[in-house]
């Protein structure tokens, strides 16, 4: 069981992710689109895309340091243990709340909006429904979790098995140890990273670089 869900399981996401996003790059590039709904409401879709992508920024960023950042380097750095605690704690359950506001105000949109929920696909709202159980089971484990498993540390476990897995050699025995709340959050967040290529998330590598050097439009009343 431990093979499957620690090697098998990721690795048949990542292929899915990587071979899924070449596939509908190929054969289908016209639904390459975040398909905004702006025009169907605008307030909650302001306020809820703002909190989300800002909250996001920086949760995506502490997962960088704690997962692929060595805790022997950060230490070398100067970045103690209890240093390290205390930013991971403050900063990302903060990060994790700004997050979570948002993808509740998405999450309550998409699902009470009538015109929104009627254009929305299965995938739309499996999308965000896994979203925000991840970000919810995530801030779980910052907040509570920690404070439950005290002697558990995720960069002496998991950490050492997400780098073995990104350079082919994952010990799934590391991830034997690892409360509960932690094997979810990775076994949901895998999860999406498998539907990803299916769904409107393809547009995070849509970056519009080419605005900055296009012809400005000019609009011109009509004469009379």
């Amino acid at each position: 069981m431990l093979q499957f869900l620690w090697v098998i399981f990721p690795y048949l996401m990542i292929t899915n992710f990587i071979v899924g996003h070449i596939y509908r790059y190929n054969v289908d590039q016209l639904s390459w689109t975040a398909k905004s709904s702006e025009f169907l409401e605008k307030k909650n879709l302001k306020w809820g895309s703002m909190l989300f992508h800002i909250g996001i920024l920086f949760v995506f960023v502490g997962h960088i340091a704690g997962l692929l950042v060595p805790k022997s380097l950060l230490e070398s750095l100067g970045v103690s243990e209890s240093l390290y605690h205390v930013g991971a704690v403050y900063g990302g359950g903060l990060a994790g709340i700004i997050t979570l506001i948002g993808i509740l105000i998405l999450l309550n949109r998409r699902l009470t909006n009538k015109r929104v929920r009627v254009t929305s696909d299965t995938s739309d709202v499996i999308t965000v429904i896994l979203i925000f159980l991840i970000i919810l089971i995530g801030i779980y484990n910052t907040l509570i979790g920690n404070r439950l498993h005290p002697d558990f540390d995720y960069r002496e476990t998991i950490s050492p098995w997400f780098r073995g897995l990104l350079t082919f050699v994952p010990d799934p025995s590391l991830m034997k140890s690892a409360p509960i709340g932690f094997q979810l959050h990775i076994l949901v967040s895998f999860s999406l990273i498998g539907i990803w290529p299916f769904t409107r998330l393809v547009h995070v590598w849509s970056v519009p670089l080419t605005y900055f050097k296009r012809r400005y439009i000019i609009y011109r009343k009509r004469a009379g």
